[in-house]
C-alpha cells in the first residue's frame, strides 16, 4: 500500500506538522511505501499531483489558522479536488492531523469538518481526523512515548490513527490535549511571546497594540 504524507504548514522548517508526521511515520512502515510532500505554496506541481493520485491513502498534517485551513493549503485542495473529481481512482482514503496553538484539541473540529466536506467533494473517502492542542509543545513529543511523558496522549492518538490507516478504516475523530494544566500552558505561551518581543526590540505592552491602537 502507498501512503502519501502531506505537510501542509507554510513554514519552511521546524514545523509542528512535520514533527507529528515524523512521529507517526514509523507506525506506518509495515510493508507500506511512504511518499512525502510539502505544500508550502498555493500550487502543487503536476508531477506531485500525479504521484499522490497513485497512493491508496493521503494523510494531511497542518496547523489551525483562524479555526480553519491555511489559505495556501486551501488553494492546493481546490487543485486536488479538480484533479480527483475527473479521475477514476476514487478508492483513496483521506486522514488529517490538525495541530492548534490553542490548548484544547477540540478547537480543530471545524477544520476537520472542512476536510471531511472536501473529501466528499473530491470524490474521495473520509477516514478520520485528529485534533491536537498545545501546538507550542510539539517539540516535546520526541521525549515522550505512549506510556510516559507530557505528550503521552498525543502518542496514543497517533497510534490509533496509524492502526486505522494501515487497514484503511474509518473511525470517529479524536481530540487530545497536552499533559500539563491549561494555566501552565498559557503562562508558558505568554512568556514565549514576551521573549520574542524583547528579541525584536519591543516591550510587553507592545503586544497589545493593533493598528496603532491599544486594546
Amino acid at each position: 500500500m502507498k501512503i502519501a504524507l502531506i505537510n501542509g504548514s507554510p513554514r519552511v522548517k521546524h514545523t509542528s506538522s512535520g514533527i507529528l508526521l515524523n512521529s507517526i511515520k514509523p507506525k506506518l512502515h509495515d510493508n507500506n511505501s511512504i511518499e512525502e510532500f510539502n505544500f508550502k505554496t498555493s500550487e502543487i506541481k503536476s508531477d506531485d499531483l500525479e504521484q499522490i493520485s497513485r497512493c491508496n491513502v493521503i494523510l494531511f498534517a497542518f496547523p489551525l489558522y483562524v479555526d480553519g485551513i491555511p489559505s495556501h493549503l486551501l488553494r492546493c485542495l481546490y487543485q486536488m479536488e479538480k484533479y480527483f473529481g475527473s479521475n477514476i481512482n476514487n478508492d483513496i482514503i483521506v486522514y488529517a492531523i490538525v495541530n492548534a496553538g490553542f490548548y484544547e484539541g477540540k478547537q480543530a473540529g471545524l477544520a476537520i469538518e472542512m476536510m471531511k466536506n472536501w473529501a466528499e467533494k473530491a470524490k474521495l473517502k473520509w477516514g478520520q481526523g485528529i485534533g491536537i492542542g498545545g501546538g507550542g509543545m510539539m517539540s516535546m513529543i520526541e521525549n515522550s512515548t505512549a506510556t510516559k511523558g507530557r505528550m503521552k496522549d498525543v502518542h496514543i492518538a497517533l497510534t490509533h490513527l496509524a492502526k486505522n490507516i494501515i487497514v484503511c478504516k474509518s473511525a470517529d475523530e479524536i481530540y487530545t490535549t497536552p499533559g500539563i494544566p491549561r494555566i501552565a500552558y498559557i503562562i508558558g505561551g505568554n512568556m514565549g511571546w514576551r521573549q520574542s518581543a524583547k528579541k525584536n526590540g519591543l516591550k510587553a505592552k507592545d503586544l497589545s497594540r493593533v493598528s496603532g491602537k491599544v486594546w
